[in-house]
């Protein structure tokens, strides 16, 4: 089957350039509202009602900027690092979440907190008592200012709770919390993940501590 398949290209010359041809264009990422091309680096909206995120050019991103009432919120891009954050391991193990990885946003359609962890089935949903989310803001004031839907509070206790590192706490884009469940998701072995998934969890937040802000209130608190 290979010598015939290594025959045929040598035959018809062009057929291998139309071959990755069309392999490229199916690999090419297209704006899926206007089908403009797109870069590996691009904007997302989330579509609320399915909380579906979105790829767009530019273009149409602008078009959802800070708009209320629309179908779509456009994702911002800005990452900030929270240090001297305030949760204590008591007010930690209140939340019932049971990994000590996780995200919360606030979903403007239901008027609630959610908070979410990742698992090797995807993105699991723990309930959140509104009390407890009320009491890490007012300890945390940063937390209030962020965006309903679109910017989350990522908290990574893993390291902490081995005693090797302290806990990170990060203001980010909704679309970085999807990217690392799916991170999880695919590299996920046997039932404690395997090495290489912790690895890569890592390399994530070794990668996101670096091009995180840390704002000035915190550096002056």
């Amino acid at each position: 089957m290979m010598k015939a398949e290594h025959n045929r290209s040598i035959g018809n010359p062009f057929e291998s350039l139309r071959r990755f041809a069309r392999k490229s264009e199916r690999a090419l990422e297209h704006c899926q509202l206007c089908r403009t091309g797109l870069g590996s680096e691009h904007p997302h909206l989330i579509e609320l009602a399915q909380r579906k995120l979105v790829c767009t050019c530019e273009a149409c991103a602008m078009l959802f900027s800070g708009r209320s009432g629309a179908k779509y919120r456009r994702v911002p891009r800005r990452v900030r690092q929270l240090v001297g954050f305030h949760l204590s391991d008591a007010e930690w193990d209140g939340l019932l979440i049971p990994i000590n990885l996780a995200f919360f946003f606030r979903d403007s359609r239901n008027a609630k907190v959610s908070a979410l962890y990742p698992s090797p089935a995807g993105a699991t949903e723990s309930l959140l008592p509104l009390e407890a989310w009320n009491n890490i803001v007012q300890a945390n004031p940063a937390l209030s200012g962020m965006e309903d839907d679109v910017e989350a509070l990522l908290v990574n206790r893993v390291g902490h709770a081995r005693q090797s590192v302290p806990a990170e706490y990060y203001i980010v884009p909704i679309d970085v919390c999807y990217r690392l469940v799916g991170l999880i998701r695919i590299h996920w072995r046997g039932l404690s993940g395997g090495t290489e998934v912790w690895q890569e969890i890592g390399k994530f937040f070794a990668e996101l501590r670096a091009k995180a802000e840390i704002p000035a209130e915190a550096l002056h608190a």
